[in-house]
């Protein structure tokens, strides 16, 4: 009965199993496939798969944005060849970037003008991140010069040749950089013009430690003295002892003007000039040279003359001319003026250096009008014809003039004008047909110094050159572009090491790095 009972469930048993198995095999889900139609569909059905959409949407994405990336690169630095000011400045001084003023007076430019540079571009940048700077301002100009502008580089080792053409510069010295030419005129720029550097450096070692650069602005004189046709003569009297009036020569030459020195004892003044200049004479005139200066400016009843006196420091006698300022309504006084106002002054250990207010002549045109004038150890000008003369300059009315021989015990209130004192003075003379003969008389040639007129926070030069260019009839002002300096300013790479390096790591190595990086991450999500 037993052995019944296990026969039964055994078979039983079985056929539980064997219906299972015939359900089993006729479940086409439960079903196992073939090995061989595994391998015989394996890529078809993994492509159509959700891992492999996934995955290849990632590799194409990151394949695209790695060439947007490469494209987007190749394109900007077209177009920045192209088109240099595009290129932003972000360092702290814009040292890459053109002055507004600049960029205003190339743009303008309606003559053909061409900047060669004397060396190879390689070459050039290679001598250093002020060369490199420099070029980039060159690029800047040629761009925004709407094609007046052609910028080029000849190597001056390989054409010797250049040497006779340009025959007025010198080339005994290897410090000429680049030629400024328009037509006919030309300018060679030397090493000076372009770059200040550290003269004590120089002597020592015979190398140029550059410290700031002149390129804009040697480059923009340059210009504007190539395209002006006809100069401005300005006669600097000379043969009286006079001071250094280097200073004010650079400016005008700067600015365009044509500058003869004349000595009044043995010539003329040029009869084409409309300027002379006496700068600081340590001695009088004699009378001879005061009628010579007296006939040029009267010109015959013609007038259209100009004279700037400026008087030295010192208290010396001239009788012959003051007597010349006299007809013209002025007169220079003994002693300097000193400022009482503490708002004037510059230092406060001297009240003899201040600031000067402007009057109604010569401030239109000033570039920045607000930027006070600066005066030192200046004589006072008294107009003593007032229809004939009016100030130019003066002070407040808390200034005063210290006497010549006031000694120890001297008390500044003694002195005090409680008016306003006169610094510059003008006085004209005028016929029927409206042209004028004016003479110019400033009280300090301090002010006239290249110390003083390099500080752009005075502005000497600036009025000093809108006053002779208002007279002159100029439209075109002079451009004052400070110097720029590259102290703490990452700036370009000199050597072809370092570029091929920066060149693998940045177009290839980064790239690729970008594309493992997503291959891997796909991998990863893949085997999940």
């Amino acid at each position: 009965m037993s052995e019944f009972k296990k026969d039964t469930a055994a078979e039983n048993t079985a056929e539980v199993k064997n219906e299972n198995a015939d359900a089993k095999s006729t479940n086409p889900k439960k079903a196992d496939k073939p090995k061989k139609d595994k391998k015989k569909g394996g890529l078809k059905a993994f492509l159509k798969s959700r891992k492999a959409r996934h995955g290849s949407v990632a590799i194409a994405v990151v394949a695209v944005v790695i060439a947007l990336v490469v494209v987007l690169n190749i394109i900007v630095s077209l177009l920045v060849n192209r088109f240099p000011n595009m290129v932003i400045d972000f360092t702290k001084e814009s040292s890459f970037a053109l002055e507004n003023d600049t960029v205003d007076y190339v743009s303008h430019i309606d003559k053909d003008i061409t900047i060669t540079v004397l060396a190879t571009e390689e070459k050039f940048e290679a001598s250093g991140n002020y060369y490199i700077q420099a070029n980039k301002l060159l690029e800047k100009m040629e761009s925004a010069s709407n094609g007046k502008i052609k910028l080029k580089y000849v190597d001056l080792s390989s054409n010797p040749s250049i040497a006779q053409k340009y025959t007025d510069a010198d080339w005994t010295k290897n410090s000429n950089m680049m030629i400024v030419e328009c037509g006919d005129q030309y300018r060679v720029l030397t090493i000076d013009d372009c770059f200040e550097y550290d003269k004590n450096y120089y002597a020592q070692y015979g190398s140029y430690y550059v410290t700031s650069s002149l390129v804009e602005q040697g480059v923009v004189t340059a210009i504007l003295n190539v395209t002006t046709d006809d100069k401005v003569i300005v006669d600097m009297i000379t043969g009286n002892q006079e001071q250094d009036s280097t200073a004010i020569k650079t400016l005008l030459q700067n600015n365009a003007y044509q500058v003869n020195e004349v000595t009044l004892a043995t010539g003329d003044l040029d009869n084409d000039a409309k300027f002379a200049i006496l700068y600081a004479p340590s001695v009088d005139l004699d009378e001879g040279a005061v009628e010579k200066l007296s006939k040029w400016l009267d010109n015959d009843g013609k007038y259209g003359r100009n004279l700037i006196y400026i008087p030295t420091e010192n208290s010396i006698e001239t009788p012959n001319l003051d007597s010349l300022l006299n007809e013209w309504g002025m007169q220079v006084n003994d002693g300097y003026v000193y400022e009482t106002s503490t708002d004037r002054l510059v230092s406060n250990t001297s009240p003899f250096i201040f600031t000067v207010d402007y009057t109604d002549y010569y401030t239109k045109g000033l570039k920045n009008p607000n930027i006070p004038v600066v005066t030192l150890f200046s004589r006072a000008i008294t107009l003593s014809d007032t229809s004939v003369a009016h100030a130019l300059l003066t002070t407040s009315n808390s200034a005063g003039i210290r006497p010549t021989d006031a000694d120890e015990n001297w008390n500044y209130k003694d002195n005090l004008t409680n008016e306003a004192v006169n610094i510059a003075a003008e006085g004209v003379k005028s016929n029927t047909d409206n042209s004028s003969s004016k003479v110019v008389v400033f009280g300090s040639y301090s002010m006239f110094t290249s110390d003083i007129m390099s500080y752009n926070s005075f502005n000497n030069s600036g009025y000093l050159m809108n006053t002779i260019n208002t007279l002159a009839n100029k439209d075109d002002a002079g451009i004052t572009i400070e110097s720029k300096s590259m102290n703490n300013a990452e700036l370009g790479i000199t050597d072809a090491t370092t570029k091929n390096t920066l060149f693998v790591i940045f177009v290839v190595l980064v790239p690729v790095a970008v594309l493992v990086t997503g291959i891997v991450m796909w991998l990863r999500r893949r085997n999940k």
